[in-house]
């Protein structure tokens, strides 16, 4: 059975939020984050149809003056004055309005003196489409929504490569689990940041059950190592130590663990200077002992080169064991 994961390894969470109960209003209270998170198509689909509802409500007001005033029953002979000249069902209603809301002109229809009922539905149509706050919300809702959609940096953190497996292996002498992170862009990374939490779930010696426990993994937190300079790949060091909550683990105890390394990037987007977040997840499957990434930098004539087929290769090197002598 396939291991269920609590991140994928391309960042998405998969948790889900049920029975919220009453507190589903609290959605509609902070109506703009809601609609900001909704996909494209539910966004298209809302304005349009908000729109195409108050064209038509507005549209069957010029058919309905037109109805109760005889109208439409009238034949075009000259004899009869209608309200608004050449409006005889209700498309030519519905075309009628479309003229008085863009400011097109009139030529084929126009209202005649007779009208006052129709001149007030004018000034209203009028008043309601330039200056009316009902319109502005609207076109503010809109024009905001598709902004900040199209400038949402979720597509910026898919150029943010992480190693597909994490290894185990010495470094300075001392064991260390390790990934690799990359920037697949020339644009940087401003304040890039990383944090790993292992979630784990355990008992408490009072006899309560946590799962899906978080733990931090420091990768450098006191020396200031988890702060990146991310313009080439860097490989991303994890002492296992007394502190470490994998100093007892072993290559043969590590089969019998299920546990799952989560790895949150954060920085700021250069060229727009907004927050990005790359989130990935490394279960126990995909840790692997004793092995070394391959380097993927070389000096080229005035410049370092970047190998990215490189990028997820490893290779097997001389390793202890275990992190604590059983």
């Amino acid at each position: 059975r396939e291991r269920q994961r609590f991140v994928d390894k391309n960042g998405r969470c998969n948790v889900q939020h049920g029975n919220l109960g009453g507190e589903s209003s609290r959605y509609l209270s902070d109506l703009f984050t809601t609609l900001v998170d909704l996909k494209w198509r539910w966004n298209l689909l809302i304005f349009l149809l908000t729109y195409t509802v108050a064209w038509l409500v507005m549209a069957s007001m010029w058919w309905g003056i037109a109805y109760l005033r005889g109208d439409l029953h009238q034949a075009p002979d000259g004899t009869h004055s209608p309200c608004v000249a050449n409006v005889y069902n209700f498309p030519s209603a519905f075309l009628f309005f479309i003229e008085t809301e863009a400011t097109i002109g009139y030529g084929h229809r126009y209202i005649t003196e007779r009208c006052p009922e129709g001149i007030a539905l004018f000034l209203f149509q009028s008043l309601l489409g330039s200056i009316s706050l009902l319109g502005s919300i609207v076109d503010a809702f809109l024009i905001g929504c598709m902004f900040i959609k199209m400038s949402q940096p979720k597509k910026r953190a898919e150029t943010l490569m992480f190693s597909p497996a994490a290894v185990i292996s010495q470094r300075d002498g001392k064991l260390c689990l390790m990934f690799r992170v990359g920037n697949l862009r020339n644009s940087h990374m401003v304040s890039a940041q990383i944090r790993c939490k292992l979630i784990k779930s355990r008992q408490t010696p009072e006899g309560e059950f946590l799962p899906l426990d978080q733990c931090e993994l420091n990768v450098g937190f006191g020396t200031g190592a988890d702060q990146l300079f991310l313009v080439s790949p860097l490989t991303i060091c994890h002492e296992i130590n007394s502190r470490s909550p994998f100093f007892c683990l072993s290559q043969r105890s590590l089969r019998s663990e299920q546990f799952e390394i989560v790895v949150i990037l954060e920085g700021i987007v250069e060229t727009t200077g907004m927050t990005c977040q790359a989130r990935t997840s490394y279960t126990e499957d995909e840790v692997l002992w004793g092995h070394r990434f391959l380097p993927v930098m070389s000096l080229e004539d005035g410049f370092f080169r970047v190998d990215y087929s490189q990028f997820h290769a490893t290779f097997e090197v001389p390793t202890p064991p275990y992190s604590v002598k059983e």
